[in-house]
């Protein structure tokens, strides 16, 4: 046996698993050395787009776009370099909006607001949480391609300039995050949000791990963001210990495109066949707040799992199933997963949540998955169709156990969806 360390909340936790089980962590980058002067030299030598400084002047108004509280960007380590050369490019701190951007996601508490931002600059900026079912709060800017309508942010799109900021990493749908998802669905009305997401742009097969060109949720993405005219993109990367590892500054398209690449790089981890069992993380804090983010988790395992292998996942879930939302309503109200698939995917349903549904579902059909999380109990977790797993190893023993004279392969994703397995 050999011990493994999960990311699991904000300590971790570690796990004995057999001498031969294939552990796959994304490559080690080690972060940047001085992180405030690569985000300025990033602000004053972007890609593709003057200098931030240049793009700004005196009588503005300016909106920042950040994250909220279910992803890990450092946002109170890139917004003041950031707040500090729109400033001294003449843009008076009265004449800036931060933008919190919720997407259908619950608001942050002030307390929670001022650990995200830092209290200085929760104090002395105007902060705002996007609702996106707040008609009031939202404009039309277009029609897709798709031919789904998009609404956003009305603060957003009544600023002179417009900035995106974010964290660049794998998604298990949009193929990366940053970027253009710094609007749709971060600062999107609720039903651009459900049209992006529904249940056939979901279950595109291009719509998954590491793919944005053909990839129509990415495209639409992209091209709703289009449409807003962002002045400019500040995204980062980061390694295992939260440290910034690149910066990736200017126009939108080209420099995400950079960031994507860099993270792909580092990410991708090719394995020669699937595994009977396979533990993941939803790589700690903060993604591993509640079950809705860990269908993340699950994903990344199931790209490297057997049909009718199983998957055990280790996310903390402090913050619940959540109760806010439509994800835990939608799994209580059926029996289990071909029930749940076959209402979402028939035609005229829409339902908030849907996605998250439908893809734990989807690798439900491959995959029976064991939850051991700390903020849910075993009947919530039966609840949601999933297998409660108080202690992962005796789960693991039982599962080996099962193998019926074969011996059972077991991979290891330490960090979750960080990491993006695929079978050669």
């Amino acid at each position: 046996m050999k011990k493994v360390h999960l990311a699991y909340g904000k300590t971790g936790l570690d796990v004995k698993v057999p001498a031969d089980a294939v552990v796959i962590q994304p490559k080690y980058v080690p972060g940047l050395p001085d992180e405030q002067a690569a985000l300025i030299d990033a602000l004053r030598k972007p890609i593709a787009s003057l200098p931030l400084g240049k793009l700004v002047q005196a009588g503005q108004r300016v909106a920042v776009v950040h994250t909220d509280i279910t992803r890990a960007t450092p946002n109170e380590r890139i917004l003041p370099p950031l707040l500090a050369e729109l400033e001294a490019g003449g843009i008076r701190r009265e004449d800036i909006i931060l933008l919190n951007a919720l997407g259908t996601h619950r608001p942050q508490t002030d307390a929670e607001l001022k650990a995200m931002l830092g209290e200085k600059i929760a104090a002395n900026y105007r902060c705002l949480q996007h609702d996106g079912h707040n008609d009031s709060s939202l404009v039309h800017v277009g029609r897709t391609r798709f031919g789904h309508d998009v609404r956003v942010n009305r603060h957003f799109m009544e600023a002179d300039v417009r900035i995106l900021t974010g964290f660049i990493e794998p998604h298990f749908f949009a193929g990366f995050s940053g970027g253009p998802k710094g609007v749709l669905p971060s600062i999107a009305g609720a039903e651009s949000v459900l049209d992006n997401h529904g249940a056939k742009m979901i279950g595109h097969p291009q719509a998954t791990w590491g793919i944005t060109r053909g990839n129509p949720i990415w495209e639409e993405m992209l091209e709703a963001a289009s449409m807003t005219r962002p002045t400019f993109l500040l995204n980062v990367t980061m390694n295992r210990d939260k440290r910034i590892t690149g910066v990736f500054a200017g126009s939108m398209p080209e420099a995400h495109a950079a960031g994507c690449a860099f993270v792909k790089s580092a990410a991708m981890v090719p394995v020669r066949e699937p595994f009977d069992v396979v533990i993941t993380s939803n790589s700690g804090y903060p993604l591993d707040l509640n079950l809705y983010q860990s269908v993340k988790g699950m994903s990344a395992a199931a790209q490297v799992v057997r049909q009718g292998g199983s998957i055990i996942i280790a996310s903390q879930c402090w913050d619940g199933v959540p109760e806010f939302g439509e994800f835990g309503r939608l799994l209580r109200s059926a029996t289990g997963p071909a029930e749940i698939l076959a209402r979402i995917e028939s035609p005229g349903f829409g339902c908030m949540d849907q996605w998250q549904v439908q893809t734990q579902a989807r690798i439900q059909q491959k995959a029976t998955i064991y939850v051991h999380a700390d903020g849910l109990t075993e009947e919530q977790i039966r609840e949601c169709t999933l297998e409660p797993c108080p202690r992962i190893e005796e789960t693991l023993n039982n599962l080996l156990a099962r193998g019926e004279g074969r011996r059972q392969t077991v991979c290891v994703l330490p960090e979750g969806p960080l990491t993006i397995p695929y079978v050669e």
